[in-house]
């Protein structure tokens, strides 16, 4: 039995139309995907940026706290942290306090790069959803940041 072929416009979505998770999702995927092809070939991820760019405003932040504050699993801000260090972009430091805790701070060189990159990732952010008014923007942040606690 031959099934109709369907575009893409023509999928029923059904009630996933207004899940709050899966629309979440696919305006994830399409921010990165548009990352990638406007910012791809700068080398730096929108996860990597994103750590780096707190780090530059909190030097001396401890992993951990970092780790937590955007979401991202022990393991993987382990991993993430070891690749920014090897890479020669931040520098690790076990306070005599804590000894289990680790001090993160940018190497110089990573201070200059980073502020320069915040030009261009800032100038792609102001970019995202220009398909929305000014006033339709600002009210999607103003409830993204309620929604993940930020606000």
């Amino acid at each position: 039995m031959d099934m109709p072929t369907r575009t893409t416009d023509e999928v029923k979505l059904d009630r996933l139309n207004t899940a709050l998770g899966f629309l979440v999702r696919l305006a994830q995927i399409k921010v990165y995907e548009h990352f990638f092809e406007e910012c791809g070939e700068r080398g730096l991820k929108p996860g990597e940026f994103s750590v780096l760019w707190v780090i530059l405003h909190n030097p001396g932040i401890r992993q951990s706290v970092l780790g937590q504050r955007l979401m991202i699993k022990r393991a993987h801000m382990t991993k993430l942290i070891r690749s920014l260090e090897d890479q020669g972009l931040v520098s690790r430091r076990i306070p005599d306090d804590d000894r289990r805790a680790v001090e993160i701070t940018l190497t110089p060189a990573a201070m200059t790069m980073v502020a320069q990159a915040g030009d261009w990732f800032f100038a792609y952010e102001d970019s995202v959803g220009s398909n929305l008014t000014a006033a339709e923007r600002k009210q999607l942040t103003i409830l993204l940041q309620k929604f993940t606690g930020l606000d």
